[in-house]
């Protein structure tokens, strides 16, 4: 049987991604980030679009070269179609149309969130076994989004739980922001945690009914926090910095996975995923870890690779899409907002 080659393309915020998968298999998985964000502390969306503009070609190519296949070989183009930054979004999406029309290959539309949990689904080599089963429970955690879903199938999953306000990924930026911290700030509060006391400070934990979050009060608690001792001492942040990145990190930790423990309470399920950019933190997976090993869940962790926005991920939800011949036309357009 001849095998099904899907080019993957993402650029939902400010990393241009390509990717190559056989068959659900990775060949390639190209990433280029963007250093311009960083002295404005947060994504500038117009900045964004054009380092796409200026990235999407040539990381298209080392993708495809890397993969060892010519352009003709592609049976699909499948790109992110949204949630995400429309001008960036409109980049991937023009030149997907372009590529598709000189290539005569169908496009296949993706959404971002769901291709977060269908990444478990990319195969690292043809022996690869470890995907998750049916139903399993994925804690999708990035830095606009935090939710609970349950996944039933491939194309079948619900959303059981989800912030009402701010993202986990959101809150820990957003408070290294106050700390003085550069940007992305989340890596260094995970990284500077490892050295400071979880127990040391205490930040206020909301109180919802259910299974949805809320970050913004946890935010709030910790910026007027920081304002109170500023005032007795104005070296406290710099005094306290490893302590302070420790325990918000543990708060945050901690709000995730109480709601995690009662989903999977209530819907009986005994097998989790995680996914999203706040997956990769070290804090969350070792406290994930503890928590399968106690309940007797079996966890699938992503690879650090898979974590943060990508084009296998993409091409993997594209290459289901692709079995169902569930093609777009031209006329498609991105979409800003979306759920899964």
């Amino acid at each position: 049987m001849k095998p099904t080659y899907i080019l993957g393309i993402e650029s939902s915020c400010d990393d241009t991604s390509a990717a190559v998968l056989r068959d659900g298999v990775v060949l390639s998985n190209i990433i280029a980030g963007q250093k311009v964000h960083e002295k404005y502390g947060g994504v500038v969306p117009e900045l964004a679009s054009r380092a796409h503009q200026q990235n999407i070609v040539p990381v298209i190519d080392i993708a495809i070269k890397e993969a060892g296949i010519n352009k003709e070989d592609l049976s699909a183009i499948a790109f992110t179609r949204g949630p995400g930054l429309l001008g960036s979004l409109l980049v991937a999406t023009s030149f997907t149309k372009g590529l598709s029309r000189a290539l005569d290959i169908p496009m296949v539309e993706v959404n971002h969130l769901q291709a977060h949990v269908l990444a478990h689904y990319v195969k690292q080599d043809e022996n690869d076994t470890e995907q998750p089963g049916f139903p399993h429970i994925c804690l999708l955690v990035s830095g606009g989004n935090s939710q609970i879903v349950l996944v039933k199938n491939y194309d079948d999953m619900e959303i059981i739980g989800q912030t009402i306000d701010d993202a986990a990924g959101e809150a820990f930026d957003k408070c290294a922001k106050v700390m003085g911290l550069p940007y992305p700030g989340g890596p260094i509060i995970d990284k500077l945690a490892q050295e400071g006391n979880p127990e040391a400070f205490e930040f206020n934990k909301p109180k919802l009914p259910g299974l949805n979050y809320s970050f913004s009060g946890l935010k709030t608690s910790f910026l007027y926090f920081l304002r109170d001792q500023l005032k007795e001492n104005k070296h406290f942040i710099e005094e306290n910095k490893a302590d302070l990145a420790a325990s918000l990190q543990k708060t945050i930790i901690d709000i995730l996975l109480g709601k995690l423990k009662r989903a999977m309470r209530e819907t009986g399920v005994t097998e989790i995923s995680v996914g999203g950019g706040v997956s990769a933190n070290s804090g969350l997976r070792n406290e994930l870890t503890t928590l399968a090993q106690k309940h007797r869940w079996k966890l699938h962790l992503p690879p650090l690779s898979f974590t943060t926005d990508n084009a296998a991920m993409v091409a993997i939800t594209g290459h289901y899409k692709y079995l169902k011949q569930e093609f777009v036309s031209y006329n498609v357009v991105p979409y800003s907002r979306a759920t899964i």
